[in-house]
């Protein structure tokens, strides 16, 4: 053990004696999941074999269920009749997570009948007549090349008791459930009403949100594609603002409670100068206000560049809010608001703006996965019908440090993914953008 961690150590060339120019970022000194204190150590180990291994107590180190293939296996394959549905929003990635199902079933495992329901819950519900199609090879042939699904989707709650009333009727012993929180809390309560007739039909989710906001996996399919596209709507905002006279580039993307898209983008282009999202409040009025900052740095340098999630600024609107199908609050337009709000602000000061607006939403979200989320999209799917296969329900699948794991539904649904203040991705965008911590 002592050679080990002898053998990790890094030399230095003394001690440090003078105050860090970034220290004031640092605004504490505790370790979280987003972050690792200086005065910590990461593990080199990550289960608990490799851990025990070494002579340490693992009694009650908690750990996921790896995913992968099982040596036993619970279903028939030969009997065995499997569902599959999309559910919520598009994301880059939906088909290939189809298809790559569809192939695994029938390839590895000899599952001879899968139907896909069209239109997400709403094609398991009597009164909404949407047919069912059945899934094979041919079918889902190139289907991976296109952006959306093949299934279509819909928002919105259905009767879990009407749902497994289809599944019986179709003789289903498992189902794949594509989609994100709300799609989610539909599968826990498909499983709870399955479980209450005594039935053996597994639910088993592949968790799909362009935020990349579900807690305890490491990154949600889609997300890379999304980040990526809305690198060309910054580039193109940038270029807009650079080519006028106190030019402004406005871009707001996609992230109602969490900013990752912008952060990561921003990060990715490194022409944001400043990066707005829901975990970071801020102000916009007054010296220490947004506003003010953004006029002194048009003025200075003669452009600026602001990404914004779009659930950014929320605390700024004073009207409550409705609810759309699927539950969630209903967002202010942040962007179009803020965009008047910089027009008014400079108008007021007698400073000329050129300002630049682009909303990109739907052209993220529709466009084909690239090829890591392609990749991904695959190893998910792979995950999915082992542990399915293998009689593992009520859980989705996801990758947590660099494995893939069962996580179970409730686990997946209990919290949000979130942008962590103190985080390093946080310092990284505040270290690229050079804007202040804290908008006051």
């Amino acid at each position: 053990m002592v050679d080990e961690r002898a053998r990790l150590e890094v030399r230095t060339l003394g001690e440090g004696r003078i105050d860090s120019p970034l220290a004031a970022l640092l605004r504490t000194g505790r370790t979280t999941q987003h972050y690792v204190d200086e005065s910590d150590r990461v593990l080199l180990d990550d289960t608990v074999s490799l851990v025990a291994a070494r002579g340490v107590p693992v009694d009650e180190l908690p750990g996921f269920e790896p995913g992968g293939p099982r040596r036993k296996i619970f279903f028939d394959p030969s009997k065995t009749r499997v569902g599959i549905v999309t559910c919520g929003g598009l994301c880059p990635g939906l088909n290939d997570v189809i298809r790559a199902l569809v192939l695994e079933l029938t390839n590895h495992y000899g599952v001879r009948r899968i139907f896909g329901f069209r239109n997400g819950y709403q094609g398991m519900t009597a009164r909404y007549g949407r047919s069912v199609v059945d899934l094979d090879a041919d079918v889902v042939a190139g289907i991976n090349e296109y952006g959306g699904t093949i299934l279509g989707t819909s928002r919105g709650n259905q009767d879990p008791d009407e749902i497994v009333d289809c599944l019986e009727q179709l003789s289903v012993n498992v189902l794949f459930v594509i989609g994100g929180d709300g799609s989610m809390r539909g599968a826990l309560k498909i499983a709870e009403v399955v479980a209450e007739r005594g039935r053996r039909i597994a639910v088993v989710g592949v968790p799909k949100t362009i935020d990349n906001d579900i807690p305890y996996i490491e990154r949600s399919f889609g997300f890379q594609t999304a980040f990526a596209k809305a690198t060309e709507a910054i580039r193109a905002a940038h270029v807009e603002a650079t080519a006028f006279p106190n030019g402004i580039g406005l871009v707001q993307l996609m992230g109602r409670h969490s900013g990752f898209i912008a952060c990561y983008a921003a990060l990715a282009n490194n022409d944001a100068d400043y990066v707005l999202i829901p975990e970071v409040p801020f102000s916009l009025d007054g010296p220490g206000g947004f506003l003010a900052h953004l006029r002194a740095r048009v003025v200075d340098r003669g452009h600026a560049m602001i990404v914004v999630a779009e659930g950014a600024g929320q605390e700024l609107f004073d009207a409550a809010s409705s609810l759309d199908a699927s539950g969630n609050v209903r967002l202010q337009d942040f962007g179009r608001y803020l965009r008047h709000r910089i027009a008014e602000d400079f108008a007021a000061a007698g400073v000329e703006a050129n300002l630049k607006y682009i909303d990109p939403s739907y052209t993220i979200r529709s466009v084909p996965a690239n090829p890591y989320d392609s990749v991904y999209c695959i190893r998910l799917a792979h995950a999915a019908v082992h542990a399915a296969m293998a009689g593992r329900t009520e859980m989705v699948v996801g990758r947590w440090r660099g494995r893939f794991v069962h996580v179970p539904i409730s686990l997946a649904i209990s919290s949000r993914n979130l942008v962590d203040p103190d985080g390093d991705l946080w310092l990284s965008v505040l270290e690229a953008t050079g804007q202040p911590p804290v908008f006051a």
